[in-house]
């Protein structure tokens, strides 16, 4: 291979890369393998796609630099031969009601084009152009709902949902918690309203003055004082504690809706706006007169509703020279318009069916799907751009696929290598491993134990490495794990009539005290049973709200998403008398801010704490636990106020951040860091590794608990204080399983997992195994939503929906134990499964 064909590295140090140099081909199929944290994105995103980033921004100017997210510089001391590079990544960024499938596609500019030009209109009315189609623009927009397709009222009900408390109780839930909220109520009491009586016993004329008023009144406050004693102080003209404004609970909410700067305040608010669709557009979001031009015989918005599979059998005629817009549309300048743009939308379409996402529809909101849909979007548009001479740098692309889906993955990867480009894809499903032209395998254990390019070359060669992982699993066939005898079911979870986005009145069973795997084509329904519907109506049954490990992520963006207004139908016929406790483990992240973190999350941070809090230095000093806790004043660093880092604000340039120059990244104050626990202090015992920590806390039973099992689950190479913002979606899922592992197990609960095994190398997919079987050992039922086929081989029962996706899927194509399901020809699962299962 000659050298100009080759992008050469030399000294790259990011993150746990140790100075490492490799060479890889331009213009090939390239796979980065390795176990989970290992270094693999380092080297890939960290350090190449990051390096072309820059390399490119140089180019541009220093303003228009500003405006763009940048990756950062690399650590790395030089990189010749690297073209300009594109990243495929499986982020969604901010969760926004607007966006959706023909937005990110670019779809939707063609369809407003093609109504523009080529619609039906009716007699007299002036021609739109195609911005008057879009729900986005003023002139688009339905004047009433503003092109949202739905109206927010805040309701007394929606405000407040118990009418059996007082206020006094919290009765008005949408007021705001702590002291602002008790002033609230202190104020009534100072106006006469009684906040001791039941709120439906309350006149309604008081209820709608305390919910509905715009009237502010300012008035004194005797904070903690009775009724009778505010009565007696009023009279008396006594000094009150402070004079106190009064809000209404709908004002406030509106005000705070619209003004607040935190995503975690308007989403708390937005749970009392109740949405209903807009009366005047009827949910489709745009104005009368774009509604009243048709094409096919639809409006846009019923065009837009339509899956992608459906437009391109409706576009192939009008593109083959066939009028579909009717008599209008007869004039040759609209016939070869329609003719054009349907030429194009079949185009660009294919991409779209051919990666196995037919089954959307172009009005169908991004935040609704998964990360896999999501890139396999994004690698559908840049199949349409035709550019040549780019590196195309992908993330796990096969993450959320159906082994089926990942056949038509790979062919679009080809079709992009065909045109000239090079692909670097991190990857941890063998079947694209195996499509390789080369891989570089970085290992050989993850965190500090990684770091290294074990191998760099064409896929056989890995086979004489014995220190990689990935070997075992590409070339050993019996590297599987062995069969087992599937369990017998306690009892049956009965499902009856669920309906649900493709799902019609679908009966479904689970069997109780076993391990269940749901799989199934990308989009036949998986999720929208098991993730969506399944815990929804169990925690409806068990009267308690659905027990995730996390605070819900969606809504942070505008707080107004439809992605949770498809309500789920059915009910449950039985085994419900065997649960009493439902608990969702997702991937959606831990938090929000770095000071959200693995020790903080698992509880971890606690334990640490209480034992620095407890030394000797510390009881001298009076340090309490709250001490050591970068999120209190009384020991954070005041300059970083915790962060551990600061930004620094360039005349024309990004701002970029650096480490704090008081506490130098610390995060503490230097009297903090003067007390230490076994020769470490705080700071240094956040920067351990798990593995490390299980070393270092080895006496301590509190602590152990949390750190073997988050050894254990494949996370000793991650740190004890490394932010939720720096793990990826399978890391932030394992955390969550980690802190429900290490609670007292009474057995009796439901587990749902979409996906566990996403982002995982199949070592540790093994390792998740072990701890998820161990669970049903004690008395639990899990059930996954899987892709993986090694897992689901090791399931009790599948439930295999399809047969496809979308409005061909959404119902049981087979359920079973595993060497039952590979028998079953109308399983687009079963040929994948059988190379797992021994019959």
């Amino acid at each position: 291979m000659s050298k100009s064909s080759l992008v050469r590295v030399r000294g790259a140090r990011e993150h746990n890369l140790k100075n490492v140099d490799v060479d890889i081909p331009r213009d090939a199929l390239v796979v980065f393998t390795g176990v989970s944290g290992s270094g693999k994105s380092s080297l890939a995103f960290g350090t190449l796609y990051a390096e072309a980033q820059r390399r490119y921004f140089e180019s541009v100017a220093p303003y228009a630099r500003r405006l763009i997210d940048q990756v950062g510089v690399p650590d790395v001391d030089a990189i010749e031969g690297l073209p300009p590079a594109v990243a495929l990544q499986q982020q969604r960024g901010t969760p926004n009601a607007r966006s959706t499938v023909g937005s990110i596609t670019t779809l939707s500019n063609l369809i407003r084009m093609l109504y523009s030009r080529a619609g039906t209109y009716p007699a007299k009315q002036p021609m739109l152009y195609a911005e008057d189609f879009s729900p986005n623009t003023p002139q688009g927009a339905c004047p009433q709902c503003h092109g949202l397709g739905r109206v927010y009222d805040v309701t007394e009900q929606s405000m407040v949902p118990d009418d059996s408390l007082s206020i006094r109780d919290r009765a008005v839930a949408a007021w705001p918690p702590a002291w602002h909220g008790q002033n609230l109520r202190d104020i009534l009491v100072t106006l006469g309203y009684d906040i001791d009586k039941p709120w439906r016993d309350l006149p309604k004329k008081d209820r709608d003055w305390i919910l509905f008023t715009d009237e502010q009144p300012t008035v004194p406050v005797y904070a903690g004082f009775t009724a009778k004693e505010v009565r007696a102080a009023l009279k008396q003209k006594m000094e009150p504690s402070y004079q106190g404004t009064f809000t209404g609970a709908r004002r406030y909410v509106l005000q705070t809706f619209a003004n607040t700067q935190s995503a975690l305040m308007k989403k708390r608010v937005a749970r009392y706006m109740a949405g209903s669709d807009c009366p005047l557009c009827h949910g489709k979001r745009l104005n009368k007169a774009a509604l009243t031009v048709k094409f096919a015989g639809l409006d846009i918005a019923e065009f837009a509703h339509l899956p992608l599979a459906r437009v391109a059998e409706i576009m192939g005629p009008v593109a083959a020279g066939q009028s579909a817009a009717g008599k209008v549309d007869e004039k040759q300048e609209r016939r070869l318009a329609a003719q054009r743009i349907a030429a194009e939308l079949l185009e660009r379409l294919s991409a779209l069916t051919d990666l196995g996402l037919g089954y959307l529809s172009l009005d169908r909101s991004t935040p609704t799907l998964s990360s896999g849909e999501l890139q396999r979007l994004r690698l559908a548009t840049q199949l349409s751009s035709q550019l040549f001479g780019v590196v195309y740098v992908l993330d796990e692309p096969s993450a959320g696929l159906h082994p089926a889906d990942g056949e038509a993955l790979l062919r679009a990867l080809q079709r992009l290598k065909t045109s000239g480009n090079s692909l670097f894809v991190v990857e941890h499903d063998m079947q694209t491993v195996r499509s390789a032209d080369w891989i570089v395998d970085v290992g050989p254990a993850a965190g500090e134990g990684g770091g290294c390019v074990l191998y760099s070359g064409p896929p056989e060669g890995l086979a004489n490495v014995a220190a990689s992982s990935t070997a075992r699993y590409l070339f050993d066939a019996e590297v599987a794990p062995p069969m087992r005898a599937p369990r017998a079911a306690q009892s049956w979870l009965k499902l009856t009539g669920v309906t649900r986005n493709n799902l019609h009145a679908l009966d479904a069973a689970i069997p109780l005290g076993c391990f269940t795997a749901v799989t199934g084509l990308s989009g036949s329904g998986k999720s929208s049973l098991i993730s969506q519907a399944l815990p929804e109506l169990v925690a409806r049954h068990l009267g308690k709200a659905i027990e995730d490990a996390d605070e819900d992520e969606q809504g942070a963006g505008d707080g107004l998403l439809p992605a949770s207004e498809t309500p789920t139908h059915g009910h449950i016929a039985g085994g419900m008398d065997a649960i009493r406790r439902l608990v969702r483990v997702d991937q959606k992240p831990i938090g929000r801010t770095p000071r959200s973190n693995l020790a903080t999350y698992t509880g971890l941070f606690d334990v640490v704490r209480k034992l620095f809090a407890d030394t000797p230095a510390a009881r001298k000093r009076r340090y309490t636990p709250g001490r050591f806790s970068f999120n209190v004043a009384q020991g954070r660093c005041p300059t970083c106020e915790g962060e551990g880092f600061v930004s620094v604000e360039l005349l024309f340039l990004p701002s970029v951040y650096a480490p704090c120059s008081t506490c130098h990244g610390t995060r503490y104050k230097p009297q903090t860091l003067e007390v230490q626990w076994q020769g470490r202090n705080i700071a240094e015992v956040l920067d351990l590794t798990v593995d490390a920590a299980c070393d270092v806390f080895a006496g301590e039973a509190q602590a152990m608990k949390s750190l073997t099992v988050l050894r254990d689950i494949g996370l000793g190479y991650l740190r004890l204080g490394q932010p939720a913002t720096e793990l990826s979606g399978g890391e932030a899922q394992r955390i969550k399983l980690a802190t429900e592992l290490q609670r007292a197990h009474r057995g009796d609960t439901l587990y749902v997992l979409d996906e566990p095994t996403n982002g995982l190398h199949p070592s540790d997919v093994d390792r998740l195994l072990v701890q998820l079987q161990g669970l049903v050992e004690q008395g639990n039922t899990v059930v996954v939503v899987e892709h993986d086929m090694r897992v689901a081989a090791q399931a009790d029962w599948i439930i295999d929906m399809g047969p496809g996706a979308g409005d061909a899927g959404g119902k049981i194509v087979a359920c079973g134990p595993p060497a039952k399901i590979v028998k079953v020809k109308a399983s687009q699962t079963a040929r994948y499964l059988a190379e797992y299962v021994q019959t």
